[in-house]
């Protein structure tokens, strides 16, 4: 316990259980140079393994990053692992990164989709999200990786689920239509078709669970078999998340997020506002009928 991490001394505002924080070991790899782009892009792969490829070999870490044998980072620190060496991981768990940051599919993921940007800055990897943040170069740096991150997971939940959406079928409608006529399509005048961007999220907690700073951006459903306790829930239903695009934060404003017991607040669906009190299970089947109509907007 630190002061860097003033999340670790409020026990009733940690948003993870137990299970969920364990001990993460750098695989054993021997990677070589490649003589293409040497290292995976997240920004021009898709999220889904089966569609996903690695390049013929990774490039050998820097020195700055290279790991011992088998490096472990126990508990909180385990995140530590994917900066570390994210040559190491399978693209099911790294899907991409560079000198800057690291992309990695959330083990106990909070919705359909979620991802965690983990910085590999040195001086800014252990401190609090509200401190780390106050620094306007690298917000700014910060928020520029979320905004490619917030494109890619829409582009992932449209290929997932735009067969449900009726505003996608409008789009696709009107092109068959004119393709059927013998018409040039004009962009224009199409049905703009559902925005996937704004069904994203994007934010850092009030009182981390992990050491090293991660950002989550993850789709707005709430739709995981992982989400299985009142505070996974108002972690990301609360303001308990803050918005990126929030920061920097005032003085007053991060006292005030700090001091509120967001995840003992009622539970109330993100969707339709209604209120469910502590009734997590009852949330919880209700989340899965909001998730189909979701689907089908």
């Amino acid at each position: 316990m630190t002061a860097n991490h003033p999340h670790e001394k409020i026990v009733a505002q940690d948003a993870t259980t137990g299970e969920e924080i364990s001990s993460t070991t750098i695989p054993p790899s021997t990677p070589t140079k490649s003589k293409n782009d040497p290292q995976r892009n997240a920004f021009t792969a898709l999220l889904s393994p089966s569609k996903r490829t690695r390049p013929e070999a990774t490039q050998s870490p820097s020195p700055d990053h290279a790991p011992s044998a088998l490096t472990t980072f126990a508990g909180r620190s385990g995140l530590g692992a994917y900066t570390q060496a994210p040559e190491s991981f399978p693209p099911s768990r790294v899907i991409g990164f560079d000198e800057s940051y690291v992309t990695i599919n959330d083990l106990y993921p909070k919705s359909s989709i979620h991802l965690l940007l983990l910085p590999r800055h040195p001086e800014k990897q252990l401190l609090h999200p509200f401190k780390a943040l106050q620094d306007p170069a690298f917000l700014t740096s910060i928020q520029e990786e979320v905004r490619k991150l917030r494109s890619l997971v829409a582009k992932e939940l449209q290929r997932r689920f735009g067969k449900f959406s009726a505003q996608e079928r409008k789009r696709e409608e009107a092109m068959e239509k004119a393709l059927d006529a013998g018409e040039d399509i004009d962009e224009a005048s199409l049905p703009k078709g559902r925005n996937w961007s704004k069904e994203v999220i994007a934010g850092v907690h009030t009182h981390p669970s992990m050491s090293h700073l991660h950002i989550h951006v993850l789709s707005i459903d709430r739709h995981s078999e992982c989400m299985r306790h009142r505070k996974h829930y108002n972690s990301f239903a609360t303001p308990f998340l803050v918005n990126v695009e929030d920061f920097p934060l005032a003085t007053e404003d991060m006292m005030r997020r700090s001091k509120e017991k967001w995840l003992d607040r009622d539970l109330v669906c993100w969707r339709c506002g209604r209120n469910f009190g502590n009734k997590f299970k009852a949330l919880k089947q209700h989340l899965e009928g909001e998730f189909e109509e979701w689907k089908k907007q």
